[in-house]
């Protein structure tokens, strides 16, 4: 059975290393992140980002339902803050009949600021 991955966590929590690992070893892992700037460039005012994101999940869940319904395991690379977020991807992939597992990153505070300083000091500079 195919599995949809569901990646809950803040920014820096470490979503995108294990992302990128469970792509190593045969899923497809899908971010906005990695489809915003080249389709749409670096800034914008926060309602047209909001629209062009929603734009480019909504395309990205159409190419994940078609994975999982080919046999293809899908890590959506996204925070899932919200629950009701993640019920819904939860029950649009159990309706393809997949398997889906959710993997909440639990990191405190200061772990997070000292990565994202780091982060920022390596994207800047």
């Amino acid at each position: 059975m195919t599995t949809l991955t569901l990646l809950c966590g803040l920014p820096a929590s470490g979503k995108t290393t294990l992302a990128r690992e469970i792509e190593q070893v045969g899923a497809i892992r899908l971010s906005s992140d990695d489809w915003m700037v080249p389709l749409y460039g670096q800034h914008m005012p926060r309602e047209v980002f909001d629209a062009r994101l929603s734009t480019v999940r909504e395309l990205q869940w159409e190419l994940a339902a078609k994975l999982l319904n080919r046999g293809v395991d899908v890590v959506l690379d996204e925070g899932f803050w919200r629950q009701t977020e993640r019920e819904a991807y939860r029950a649009k992939a159990e309706a393809l009949g997949a398997d889906v597992r959710l993997i909440y990153f639990d990191v405190p505070p200061e772990e997070l600021r000292r990565r994202l300083t780091i982060r920022n000091k390596t994207n800047c500079g």
